[in-house]
């Protein structure tokens, strides 16, 4: 695909963030060639599936050099402490969101094995093969709406190299039998490197400060973020139900006893229940609930044991409101599955799955900004915008970005047909594509190569057969 103008929408869409960020803070607005830039950036992750300048080079056929774009990102004076933040008010604006629900969640990126200047790059453990691999983890804040779902905040995290350093030699000393007494002692966290768990809250003190008008009713996370301090800090910032899960061998109180989760549950059966899935069709569900005293938060939850049909083994769900109704909590906690989608979404078709290589904190920061702005900018598409005001299912980022790359390669085309003297552009079209289209060479192939002999020497037939008969 190539790119001769940025669209229509997304150039509305860049103009409509210079318009907040001068509401926001006069003189801060983008000026017209940064404005266009990101235009171009826009429509080349749209293209590319990539931030990569080499192939924005490419799809622009050479109009825009690698050098310069690579200049506009590191030297333009742009305003990307609050761009998010300005697009995101953009798009609560546009589809009139008054309220809505936050997720959290951590993703990972796998990087190569030397990053010596890609930011807070790190060993990671994968998930898939169970083993380790260097790379980031970032952590993301998704606010989903009646209507839409979009991103609203991230945050890199980093592992403090004391504390991993400790873990390794204190897990070791274990194994050897070796006392408390004989261990070194835990270090104190360096506050440089938070956890994840107060990245989070973060996200979430930003999103409140920024947007402050907006109603959060519910906040969701998974088991890492189920901590005493992370539940009730959530919930007093917003006023809001905390969901979360709580692991199977978390201690609770029972009759003056302190017993498992899994063991209190199977003390009595589960109620079948039918439980809508994301306000969609139900489902039939074994669900049991009770407000416990959960030993490590100091303080009583309401915990539910949820098990779907096809599964044999419950799971429990931890509330930090204790006047909701069991099944509100269960329907509710089913819509943290949205992250995992637009996670998918993300990294397929928004150029953060592959080639980001932009080196130090401001490469990873602003090129993930670049990132999330194209979904922010597909969401004032015309079709989709259309479907929603109308009340229809809004499209899938893959059919819509597919869509637009045609539109794109139609509006290159259209622009070729209408120009003065279209054969003279073709011309120069052609030699263009000669110029920037450089074929690479295959070390597949093995022409002209010095292979050597590769064949039986005769001066040693004699000393084969002798090692054949075992003399």
């Amino acid at each position: 695909m190539f790119i001769k103008t940025p669209l229509p929408f997304v150039q509305a869409f860049v103009a409509e963030l210079h318009e907040a960020l001068e509401t926001y803070q006069p003189g801060t607005g983008l000026s017209r060639l940064q404005r266009y830039w990101l235009s171009f950036c826009l429509m080349g992750i749209l293209v590319s599936n990539s931030v990569c300048w080499a192939r924005f080079e490419r799809a622009s056929l050479g109009h825009y050099s690698l050098a310069a774009l690579s200049w506009m990102f590191r030297q333009s004076k742009i305003p990307w402490e609050c761009l998010l933040q300005m697009s995101v008010r953009v798009i609560l604006g546009k589809y009139g969101v008054t309220h809505g629900f936050l997720v959290i969640d951590d993703s990972d990126k796998k990087r190569c094995k030397v990053t010596t200047r890609i930011f807070k790059a790190h060993k990671l453990k994968e998930k898939v093969s169970g083993g380790y691999i260097n790379g980031q983890s970032i952590i993301l804040l998704l606010l989903v709406t009646p209507r839409i779902t979009f991103p609203v905040g991230f945050a890199f995290y980093m592992p403090d190299p004391v504390l991993t350093a400790w873990t390794k030699a204190d897990t070791t000393l274990k194994k050897q039998g070796a006392p408390p007494k004989q261990r070194p002692p835990k270090p104190a966290r360096n506050p440089q490197y938070p956890t994840k768990q107060a990245l989070a809250f973060t996200l979430l003190e930003a999103f409140k400060r920024d947007h402050p008008a907006m109603k959060v009713k519910m906040v969701l996370a998974d088991a890492l973020y189920a901590t005493p301090p992370f539940m009730d800090q959530a919930s007093t910032l917003f006023g809001a139900q905390v969901i979360s899960q709580l692991r199977h061998n978390q201690n609770v109180r029972f009759r003056g006893n302190l017993i498992s989760i899994e063991k209190y549950f199977t003390q009595s059966r589960g109620v079948p229940h039918m439980l809508k899935i994301r306000g969609e069709e139900a489902i039939p569900v074994m669900v049991n609930s009770a407000r416990l005293y959960v030993d490590a938060h100091h303080k009583k939850r309401f915990v539910m044991a949820l098990k779907y049909e096809d599964e044999s083994d419950y799971r429990y769900i931890v509330a930090s409101d204790l006047s909701w109704r069991t099944l509100d909590i269960v329907q509710g906690y089913t819509l943290r599955w949205l992250v995992e989608v637009f996670l998918e979404d993300w990294k397929s078709y928004e150029g953060w799955g592959q080639l980001t290589k932009q080196p130090d904190e401001d490469g990873s920061s602003h090129g993930l900004i670049l990132s999330l702005l194209l979904d922010h900018c597909l969401l004032v598409h015309p079709q989709q915008l259309a479907r929603l005001e109308h009340n229809l299912p809004a499209c899938t980022v893959g059919s819509l970005l597919a869509k637009t790359r045609v539109e794109s390669l139609l509006a290159f085309i259209r622009e070729l047909l209408l120009a003065d003297n279209p054969q003279e552009q073709l011309t120069r079209l052609s030699q263009a594509i000669e110029e920037v289209f450089q074929l690479a060479p295959s070390k597949k192939h093995l022409h002209n190569r010095d292979l050597g002999r590769l064949e039986p020497t005769p001066s040693l037939k004699y000393r084969a057969e002798m090692a054949y008969a075992g003399v």
